[in-house]
């Protein structure tokens, strides 16, 4: 069956006078800003403490639009011992989004998540050459990096995290195999004092009840004198030697 001449105008004018009737959905930029999806490729933003200068993306990069300066630096010993270590520090990380396709290969292979995709898109120039853009301009798109979105409920766990947990599990479990072990040494000493100190205890006791009484507590006190000094008192009979009581018996 052949269409009569000018079915398909017909058709097309019909689709139009339908999208008459509704209501537009244009978003008057940029008196209103236009709302994106979460994962929206709009400019590269670069996490400078996570770079280590691996060159891995200026590598992979298919049009080669990322251009990496640094150098060396040494790292002192520490002083409990160990030997110099050398860092790469960033000198330079350029991008220049005039050759970029935005494919997000640099992202990708990034091993320490130093760069990231921001939804911000207003970075236009009006001369081609200020699309090259240095580290500082793309760390100040950090900001805007939007938070990662949450995983499905029953989506598996991170290995990364199962390992982390994994690990406190079996560091938890050997602290407490190794506690019991510790307790009965620490506790030995405080259970063997009292029987060392009633010895001494009892002793002090029996010493201070003699000293208390006052007929005895002279004659203790005369003895311990004569015992210290090491010489007999004048009027005792030790006092007098061989020689000198022969002068006294002819008197």
């Amino acid at each position: 069956m052949t269409e009569l001449p000018g079915a398909g105008l017909v058709k097309g004018l019909a689709t139009t006078f339908r999208t008459m009737t509704r209501r537009s959905h244009t978003v008057q930029y940029p008196d209103e800003t236009p709302v994106l999806a979460p994962r929206t490729r709009g400019v590269i933003a670069l996490i400078e403490e996570n770079c280590t200068v691996c060159m891995l993306c200026a590598r992979e990069c298919p049009d080669w639009c990322i251009y990496i300066d640094s150098h060396k630096e040494t790292i002192p010993a520490p002083p409990g011992g160990g030997r110099d270590r050398t860092r790469n520090m960033l000198d330079r990380f350029a991008i220049d989004f005039s050759l970029c396709m935005y494919c997000g290969i640099c992202i990708e292979v990034c091993p320490f998540d130093a760069l990231e995709w921001s939804p911000e898109f207003e970075y236009a120039e009006f001369d081609i050459k200020n699309l090259l853009h240095e580290k500082d301009r793309l760390g100040e798109w950090v900001a805007t990096i939007p938070a990662p979105v949450a995983l499905d409920d029953a989506a598996e766990e991170p290995k990364e995290i199962a390992l982390a947990q994994k690990a406190a599990v079996k560091r938890q479990a050997e602290l407490e195999k190794a506690a019991p072990q510790t307790a009965p040494s620490q506790t030995a000493p405080s259970q063997t004092a009292p029987s060392q100190t009633a010895p001494s205890q009892t002793a002090e006791s029996q010493t201070a009840a003699p000293r208390t009484t006052g007929s005895e507590s002279e004659p203790g006190s005369t003895e311990s004198g004569s015992a210290e000094s090491g010489s007999p008192e004048p009027g005792s009979p030790e006092s007098g030697s061989p020689e000198s009581g022969a002068p006294g018996g002819e008197g």
